[in-house]
């Protein structure tokens, strides 16, 4: 026992001297020098001998009064301390700088204060600070904290998932470096970029600015940075699906993050769980993903993919039938979901690719009511295939009456037109037109049309004859009844199918006006000059397609052409409002009276 404590006691002894020797050989330095070699010592992970530095620099500055140096201090020991003991500093720093004059300080304190927040995963207040720093910086106009500010920003930005946002303030201060003085603020930039491009698959950048870091001085300094330039070239492979090799390049900046508690570890563990479901490994996958899980649950720093994680995970036990796992992890996704949502409120619109959360609460009662009684979920489930059935049932009788309906329309226009044509087979073709048009007026009409007639058998004898006296005072006799006549040699020679007939050309070619032909169509034919041009139209068609094999072998496009109409879907839209029927039907019956 006594040995075990002299060996202790021997321990601190040449640990106070080794301490001792390192403060007194700090006192050679400046805050300058004081503050470049903490920089080297913990970009290198040395954090024992960063410590000591800090806690010098800080003594120092007090013993000297300079409390500018002070608050440099203060910021230098946050750097190594927990959460608690961190924002103590720097409240500390705040009160330190409350009467320094300059456009340093309030900025820089909201700027640290906001990384700290950043750091320990309270994104909303480290946004507030940002936000509010920015606002000195630029009250101030200092340039500078201006840019560090936007640059914190595009970090918070580029956590969030706004690569492109992100990827925009990245570049700039990248390649416009005037403001950034930092070495590492500048190396840290350049691997945020790498970030964006890699999320927004421009692979040829990432790759280009991967190599661009592995190769700069800064990284050959700082082990560090060696891994998270390897993390990403295993992250670019992953895009690539070149699974084999980022594997082993995640799986060493694993090892290193991992051996000093980094969160970037978390990020290495999800990157190959998705090398290994590429790999089609999903045992794997979800091994590194339950790991990830694990971590979490520790340090409870969540990032935007682990709805992603959560989600494959329980679609793994899902499959595999393990309801008691795959409601734990259901658990586990709402607990983190609802940290997301706090955190992201403006990315609370976005769900998780394959469930999001109301699904997954339903999903979660539905798996546990399951459990307790399987007969509810089976009647649930007949019960709602009833439902199904019974409205694809309604539907089908729906379609079925409405097809019988046209069908028995266009029995009755088949028949009438084949009776019509017995009748007058020794008449001209003027007055088989003619009667083919009244064979129609007992069709479904528009409710223009039926308005029409509705209108004319309401009206009155006397009211038809002041019309017809009224029309013939407008239009002298002799005038009417030529242009009577040459409609009826328009109807006779089929001049009707011709394209791009207009009432002004129509007037033109019977040597008449517009106002004369319009009226008297109006009048003499019981309907304006397009209904009337289209029924002759519709009539031909219906007895053409009768009496004409070759005709109705046609395409439908050929068909209008021949009609006049400038297009197919004009004239099918024609016929179904003129006939009560479709074409195709109409086309089917004919086939099939004639098949007899």
């Amino acid at each position: 026992m006594m040995k075990v404590i002299f060996s202790i006691l021997l321990f601190l002894s040449g640990f106070i001297y080794a301490q001792k020797s390192i403060v007194d050989a700090l006192s050679e330095f400046n805050y300058s020098q004081l503050k470049s070699k903490f920089d080297d010592y913990y970009d290198n992970d040395k954090v024992s001998e960063s410590k000591i530095i800090a806690q010098y620099y800080l003594q120092k500055a007090k013993k000297e009064k300079n409390n500018l140096q002070i608050a440099e201090g203060y910021i230098l020991i946050h750097f190594n301390e927990d959460f608690p003991t961190a924002l103590k500093y720097i409240d500390s720093l705040e009160i330190i700088t409350k009467n320094i004059k300059g456009s340093l300080y309030p900025t820089r304190t909201y700027l640290m204060k906001g990384n700290l927040y950043f750091k320990y995963d309270y994104l909303k207040k480290a946004l507030d600070n940002y936000i509010i720093a920015l606002q000195y910086a630029k009250d101030q106009k200092d340039q500078k904290q201006i840019a560090y500010a936007n640059i914190n920003i595009a970090y918070l930005n580029n956590y969030l998932g706004k690569y492109a946002e992100a990827a925009k303030i990245f570049r700039y201060y990248l390649y416009n470096p005037n403001n950034i003085t930092n070495e590492s603020q500048h190396n840290q930039i350049r691997v945020s970029l790498i970030n964006c491009y890699i999320e927004l698959n421009k692979l040829d950048s990432a790759n280009i600015l991967i190599k661009e870091g592995q190769t700069s001085a800064f990284t050959g300094k700082s082990k560090y940075s060696v891994n998270q330039y390897l993390y990403f070239s295993g992250y670019s492979n992953l895009k690539q699906k070149k699974y084999t090799i980022a594997i082993n390049e995640l799986a060493k900046t694993y090892n290193f993050f991992s051996s000093i508690n980094d969160n970037n570890a978390n990020y290495a563990l999800y990157s190959l769980g998705k090398c290994y479901d590429g790999l089609n490994n999903k045992e794997k996958a979800v091994e590194y993903f339950i790991r990830l899980d694990s971590n979490i649950q520790k340090t409870n720093i969540t990032f935007p993919e682990l709805r992603e994680v959560y989600t494959y995970i329980i679609d793994y036990y899902k499959k595999k039938n393990d309801k008691e796992k795959q409601l734990y992890y259901i658990d586990r996704f709402l607990k983190v979901d609802k940290k997301l949502d706090e955190q992201f409120e403006y990315l609370s619109t976005e769900l998780p690719k394959k469930y999001d959360t109301p699904k997954l609460l339903q999903e979660k009662e539905d798996i546990i009511n399951d459990l307790k009684n399987r007969k509810t979920f089976l009647y649930t489930s007949i019960g709602l295939l009833l439902i199904i059935l019974l409205i694809l049932a309604y539907l089908y009788y729906n379609s079925k009456k409405t097809e019988k309906k046209h069908k028995q329309i266009a029995q009755d226009l088949i028949h009438s037109i084949e009776h019509k044509n017995l009748e007058v087979s020794d008449k001209s073709n003027v007055v088989l037109l003619q009667e083919l048009e009244s064979a129609t007026e007992n069709l479904p009409l528009d409710s223009f049309e039926n308005n029409v007639i509705q209108n004319n058998e309401s009206l009155t004898e006397e009211v038809v004859e002041k019309i017809e006296i009224k029309a013939n005072k407008t239009i002298p006799e002799d005038v009417i009844q030529n242009i009577l006549k040459e409609l009826r040699n328009f109807e006779a020679k089929e001049l009707f199918l011709k394209k791009g007939i207009t009432l002004a050309n129509l007037a033109k070619s019977l040597k008449t006006n517009t106002a004369y032909l319009s009226e008297i169509i109006n009048t003499h034919k019981g309907k304006n000059f397009a209904a009337y041009l289209n029924d002759l139209r519709i009539n031909y068609a219906l007895n053409q397609l009768v009496v004409d094999r070759r005709f109705r072998s046609y395409k439908l496009s050929v068909i209008a052409e021949e009609l006049g109409y400038n297009n197919e879907q004009a004239f099918s839209l024609a016929f179904k409002k003129k006939t009560g029927t479709t074409l195709s039907i109409y086309i089917k019956e004919i086939e099939n009276s004639h098949q007899y």
